[in-house]
């Protein structure tokens, strides 16, 4: 067998085992976590922008959520404090599927600049997703994995949603 065909199969090789390498760690962290979002099948917080003054602040909140219509929705966004108080909630009167992901503003909330709060995502059939954001209006968002069973029992708190639109 010729030399350019022995080599030609081990430099292949070497490509494609290697090349996660090239990928830094935190890369590797967020692939992982995208990828263990979506096999969960939950509705994740992305992104939060927050207006206004303290105890009167209006957070725009990006969610991700794998809509398929009124069976399967992304019903509300919340914030909540770090001992898992519901401190305001963002009903979804319908699903997104043609818009993903989707923004949707709420407020005032009540909070101190300094405040840490909890932003998370709820989906009708499936109930709180784990990737959420943590923050203060001072201090800006990230995120971060939270137990989906985190203060849990706030799923059955008013306000709540009265069905689905479409």
């Amino acid at each position: 067998m010729s030399p350019i065909l022995i080599g030609f199969p081990l430099l292949i090789g070497m490509l494609f085992c290697c090349s996660t390498d090239k990928i830094s760690a935190d890369e590797q962290e967020a692939l992982a976590d995208s990828d263990i979002a979506s096999k969960e099948g939950g509705a994740k917080t992305t992104l939060v922008e927050i207006s206004g003054e303290e105890n009167a602040y209006r957070f725009n909140v990006t969610v991700s959520s794998p809509d398929t219509g009124c069976e399967q929705y992304a019903d509300w966004w919340e914030v909540i404090d770090t001992d898992g108080n519901l401190l305001f909630r963002r009903i979804l009167a319908h699903s997104h599927v043609g818009e993903q992901p989707f923004s949707r503003s709420g407020g005032p909330i009540a909070i101190s600049g300094n405040t840490e709060v909890y932003i998370r995502a709820h989906m009708n059939n499936l109930g709180y997703g784990d990737s959420v954001l943590k923050g203060s209006a001072e201090k800006g968002f990230e995120p971060i994995r939270l137990d989906a069973e985190f203060a849990e029992a706030l799923a059955s708190e008013n306000p709540l949603p009265e069905g689905c639109a479409f």
